[in-house]
Formats: C-alpha cells, sequence, structure tokens
C-alpha cells in the first residue's frame, strides 16, 4: 500500500481519537465529522466502498448534530 492513503488512514484514526478530549458536543461532532472526511478520502484511495459510505453516514449524523438547534423544555 502506498503512504499516502495510510498517512490518511492514521491522520483520521488521531482526529477521531482526539475528539475524545473536548467537552463541548459540537466539538466533538464537528472534530469527528473531520476524521469521516478522512476516512472518506482513504476510502477513495483505496476504492472500498463500505468504508466511503459508512464514513458518509457519519460525517452527515455529526454535521446534523454539532448544528440542529436545540429546543428548550
Amino acid at each position: 500500500m502506498s503512504w499516502i492513503p495510510e498517512s490518511i488512514g492514521w491522520a483520521a484514526t488521531a482526529m477521531f481519537a482526539a475528539s475524545y478530549f473536548f467537552e463541548d458536543s459540537a466539538k466533538i461532532r464537528k472534530v469527528q465529522a473531520a476524521a469521516a472526511t478522512a476516512w472518506i478520502a482513504y476510502g477513495l484511495l483505496i476504492r472500498s466502498h463500505p468504508v466511503i459510505a459508512a464514513n458518509a453516514i457519519v460525517v452527515t449524523l455529526a454535521l446534523y448534530t454539532a448544528f440542529r438547534r436545540r429546543t428548550v423544555e
């Protein structure tokens, strides 16, 4: 395997792991969305449809939950 996809995969892993150090849930989800975007790039480079699809779902849900308006009850 080329060093480029492997480097992107490791960077995505580091970003996702780093998200656990944030306390603000919106920031956690934004970092996780960034990591999932990197995983999508990795999936494209290695031509893995399951990696691309799974992380497209993660990006969508992470950004939706990060930016949705919270209702006051």
